[in-house]
């Protein structure tokens, strides 16, 4: 089973995370933002991932550097969890409705860090989570496991279902970009024989 462990510390957090990529959706996940643990739940049992992710960080001061650590620390997670990479499908992608919904997450796990988030919210919050922070979590997260993440919300009225469908989107997008394929299970998934 691929599993990743990461101890993350800074002087603003500290994120440990436990990632198992051949889970069966269990989770565990503390942040101290309760709609980034839900949005980091459907991840984990969407992705079939299971994952224990705690943070501490300074939320007196803002989400911000919790948030994005957060999303840092689950993409080391990933990286640690593929190793060398060989063999995996390393792109995937989703489209997911929720309710009035529709959002779209590709997904490259090819070595390179990029995000793009394309989100429709016209609310400062959603839940107790600064939207604005969601773009921060996808790009630390793409930093982290050294993957291009395009995030693209299609359709949708309520910013909690958009939000929503974006991550479950994300998580299985993942899922697709993780698993392993048989067919090429030595083969490094680039012409360039490494990523």
């Amino acid at each position: 089973m691929r599993r990743g462990v990461v101890d993350r510390r800074t002087a603003e957090t500290r994120v440990t995370v436990r990632l198992a990529l051949e889970g069966r959706g269990r989770y565990r996940v503390r942040t101290g933002v309760r709609f980034l643990d839900h949005m980091l739940e459907l991840v984990a049992r969407h992705g079939a991932f299971d994952l224990d992710l705690a943070a501490e960080g300074d939320l007196d001061v803002d989400q911000h550097h919790t948030v994005e650590d957060a999303g840092i620390a689950l993409g080391e997670a990933v990286a640690a969890a593929l190793g060398a990479r060989r063999g995996i499908n390393r792109a995937g992608y989703f489209v997911m409705p929720m309710d009035e919904s529709l959002g779209v997450a590709a997904v490259d796990l090819g070595g390179r860090a990029h995000a793009v988030v394309d989100l429709r919210l016209r609310v400062r919050r959603v839940g107790d989570l600064q939207s604005e922070l969601i773009t921060d979590f996808f790009e630390g997260f793409a930093r982290g496991a050294r993957a291009n993440v395009h995030l693209k919300v299609l359709d949708g009225r309520s910013s909690h279902h958009q939000v929503e469908a974006l991550f479950k989107a994300f998580g299985r997008a993942l899922r697709m970009a993780c698993a392993r394929d048989r067919r090429l299970a030595k083969t490094m998934p680039s012409t360039k024989g490494l990523l």
